[in-house]
């Protein structure tokens, strides 16, 4: 029987969903992004390469697969087509392997521009956001004002379109924001450029995920950011503009929910996260800056440095309570080397009581004071480690621990950056 696997992000976002999916997609027909745009950074190393994705799914550099991206997706035409160009230069005929749905929405300058001038006049306050234009695009699709996927299609009516929403960007830009206005002419001149590249990628995404389902083949979703950066389920308002739980994989791409299968949440084997908000087990001492040092934390997407802390088992359990994630993938095991002590929270400290549940209320998560358990941590390397049994003991401890703690199995374990560092005790496609 074939299945369908939705890989997403438990805490928020980077923790190594790319290399894992990339992994995975040996065994599947299709990838298929659902939600986010290229505000993600999805970094995969084989044999020491690196590359960098931002958009286009992570099983591109698989020449037996097809590349999806859900109606879920927002999608900015300029960054696409770049991306696609680098990987061409080094051989992947992206084209030829990549489909779009019509239902996504197209980000224009116009958007990033109204991103960038937010986030200057909320000043301190700042949400962190990428600059992409990612939240504004979702706010048109919202109010119904998107410029589509589907509306390069019908060229006669996308001027008209295209004029109406660029009427009420520029509109904020000028009188809200105090910036300059965008030129309608130019960005339709960019679009019907940019349409010859893009009208043969447009494809109806439901329909061949059904076919490919018919056809007894495994298909992989591939989630952005995490968890915690969900619009309704993260920490509000300090997240991103899309839902990333794993429901989001049926409605970014127009398939029913009984179809996922397996659920695979990828969680660091300590937190990290970009940007501003709460954050409970944030360490700005010696051991923070080992784990950013050490596991080289700083955004693929922004290359900001990522704020550093002890894994948080009872922000987790909230994640696989919202997702219903079936099996776990810890990364980054070998960022803990050498660490004589290790610690994991397993409770907060608000105001004098210890509570074991994940606040919904930043105010309230801002004040919570973590509860550690700590553990004897281990010298020995683990990094290229491809078996559960060679692992030192103390590793082992620390994984059952964490299994024991949310009950849910720890299936996969990430030894390093590169595609085959990695311990798969249970593959979700079998």
């Amino acid at each position: 029987m074939s299945k369908n696997v939705v890989v997403i992000g438990s805490q928020w976002g980077d923790e190594g969903k790319g290399k894992i999916v990339d992994l995975l997609t040996e065994d599947v027909a299709a990838v298929s992004r659902f939600q986010g745009g290229h505000n993600a950074g999805h970094t995969l190393v084989i044999d020491g390469k690196k590359t960098v994705l931002h958009l286009i799914p992570s099983g591109i550099l698989h020449n037996h697969v097809t590349c999806l991206i859900g109606n879920g997706v927002v999608i900015s035409l300029d960054a696409l087509i770049k991306e696609a160009d680098e990987l061409i230069k080094n051989g992947v005929p992206v084209y030829d392997r990549l489909k779009i749905s019509a239902g996504c929405p197209i980000i224009l300058p116009s958007h990033e521009a109204l991103d960038i001038a937010k986030e200057k006049k909320l000043g301190k306050s700042a949400i962190g956001t990428t600059g992409r234009g990612i939240g504004p695009v979702y706010e048109d699709k919202v109010a119904r004002r998107a410029i589509r996927m589907s509306d390069l299609i019908q060229e006669n009516s996308l001027l008209d379109k295209l004029t109406e929403v660029l009427n009420y960007h520029n509109f904020l830009l000028k009188n809200f924001f105090n910036e300059s206005e965008q030129s309608v002419s130019d960005i339709y001149d960019r679009l019907l450029k940019q349409r010859e590249i893009i009208l043969p990628l447009i494809s109806d995404i439901s329909e061949t995920l059904d076919l490919y389902q018919s056809e007894n083949k495994n298909i992989l979703f591939e989630g952005a950011q995490g968890v915690f950066l969900d619009i309704d389920h993260g920490t509000y308002p300090y997240v991103t503009s899309s839902n990333t739980v794993s429901a989001s994989a049926s409605t970014g791409t127009g398939i029913g929910p009984k179809r996922l299968d397996y659920i695979l949440g990828i969680v660091k084997a300590y937190t990290t996260r970009v940007g501003s908000g709460p954050f409970p087990t944030e360490l700005n001492d010696a051991n923070g800056k080992h784990l950013g040092k050490v596991g080289v934390e700083f955004g693929a997407t922004t290359g900001r440095p990522r704020r550093c802390g002890w894994l948080d088992v009872i922000a987790l359990k909230r994640s696989i309570l919202n997702s219903s994630i079936t099996g776990l993938c810890l990364t980054k095991l070998d960022v803990l080397d050498g660490l004589e002590k290790i610690k994991i929270c397993t409770g907060y400290n608000y105001n004098n009581d210890h509570i074991k549940k994940f606040p919904l209320n930043i105010s309230e998560l801002d004040k919570c004071k973590p509860i550690y358990e700590e553990f004897d941590g281990w010298d020995e390397s683990t990094e290229g480690l491809k078996k559960y049994d060679e692992l030192p003991e103390n590793a082992k401890e620390y994984i059952k621990a964490i299994e024991d703690m949310v009950s849910v199995p720890v299936d996969i374990v990430s030894t390093g950056p590169d595609r085959e560092h990695t311990i798969i005790r249970k593959n979700p496609f079998e």
